[in-house]
């Protein structure tokens, strides 16, 4: 099975803002950031097309004609638990320097760690892989197709942020 994962387009978050799970909204920038997306999927046809219940997700399936695309939270970005809509500067919190050191395995303050996002990612292509589908889509974001990339070999877990899909980008991946 082929699966088509779209990141979201840029959002309407000061840089240095952590946003994780937050629903934020979109940049004012986003149709034309939707018109090169929906340009770059071309006139594939895909079996199911899923996506993160977050705004930013969903407005980018909607743009690309794909206005009920099922939701999964699993398919959501890493939670940053105290950490959502802080800017990093500001984040008092001994934890932030471990993670800073560690943010592979150390997990953000109430929130997640990368594993645990690749456990819920996993589980999600896990039974997305025992559908009869030829060829899927999915709206997500970038910790989320990160995960995916390492699921379906295209990187390893070391240096996976070295792959990282620019905002409005599509990674391809076979399970």
């Amino acid at each position: 099975m082929k699966v088509i994962l779209i990141r979201h387009t840029s959002v309407d978050v000061p840089k240095g803002v952590c946003y994780g799970q937050t629903d934020v909204p979109v940049a004012a920038t986003f149709p034309e950031e939707a018109e090169m997306t929906k340009k770059a999927l071309g006139d594939r046809t895909f079996d199911a097309v899923f996506s993160s219940p977050l705004t930013r997700a969903r407005l980018l399936a909607d743009y690309c004609g794909y206005p009920t695309p099922v939701t999964d939270n699993r398919l959501m970005e890493m939670n940053m638990g105290d950490w959502e809509m802080k800017r990093y500067d500001d984040i008092k919190d001994d934890n932030l320097q471990k993670w800073y050191d560690d943010y592979m395995h150390v997990a953000t303050t109430n929130g997640e760690s990368f594993p645990m996002v690749y456990e819920r990612v996993a589980g999600f292509l896990d039974e997305l892989k025992q559908k009869p589908y030829r060829q899927v889509a999915i709206f997500a974001h970038c910790g989320v197709l990160l995960c995916a990339g390492i699921y379906g070999g295209l990187f390893k877990e070391e240096g996976c942020f070295e792959h990282t899909v620019e905002y409005g980008g599509i990674e391809e991946i076979e399970i």
